[in-house]
């Protein structure tokens, strides 16, 4: 009688750890898929910031034109751009940041160079709304890489990491934009 009551001790705590676990692996897949989802979210945020931007800098490209002569490769760099970023990828949404903040430099420069330019509302106005555009792209990215870092630790911990792979998760790219134009961009006309 009492190795009944044993057994029945122990088969019930067998069970309640076999429920603690299980809720507990269902609790870190669910917050994984959270952070994922919120990871899609914000990548999606970026990628409709960066559209903006390139479609003002296709504005402040045509403002321009009429007072320096821009090769027409510019012009099929940006529209290209523009197509890429919806379906880009953390690493190729690094490089459409890259080359949109460089031709974004060439065009301040050019800016800089004709003061008549310079003065003209709407190219100040375009300019300072894609200003506006890289202060929100900065902080979607930051918000990115704020999950994508919860995300890989949760890879990198146990038992998440166990869960994670069972599953077939793997790490987030983190995005990694310069900050600046480094060297400012040489301009020939």
């Amino acid at each position: 009688m009492l190795g009944d009551i044993v057994s029945w001790i122990v088969l019930g705590v067998i069970v309640v750890i076999i429920i603690v676990l299980l809720f507990r692996s269902v609790g870190i897949y669910n917050r994984f898929y959270s952070l994922k989802n919120s990871s899609e979210a914000t990548l999606g945020q970026i990628r409709v910031a960066m559209k903006k931007r390139l479609d003002m800098i296709d504005q402040l490209l045509g403002a321009v034109k009429s007072y320096a002569k821009f090769e027409r490769e510019t012009f099929v760099q940006v529209t290209a751009m523009r197509a890429s970023v919806a379906t880009a990828s953390p690493g190729d949404i690094d490089k459409v940041e890259a080359a949109s903040r460089s031709i974004f430099g060439r065009l301040l420069a050019v800016a800089e160079n004709y003061p008549v330019l310079k003065t003209n509302t709407t190219v100040t106005s375009l300019m300072d709304s894609v200003k506006s555009i890289e202060e929100e792209i900065a902080r979607q990215r930051y918000t990115y890489n704020n999950i994508s870092q919860e995300f890989n630790t949760m890879m990198d911990t146990i038992p998440s990491k166990f869960i994670g792979r069972l599953v077939g998760l793997v790490k987030l790219e983190y995005l990694q934009f310069a900050e600046a134009i480094k060297t400012p961009p040489k301009i020939e006309f």
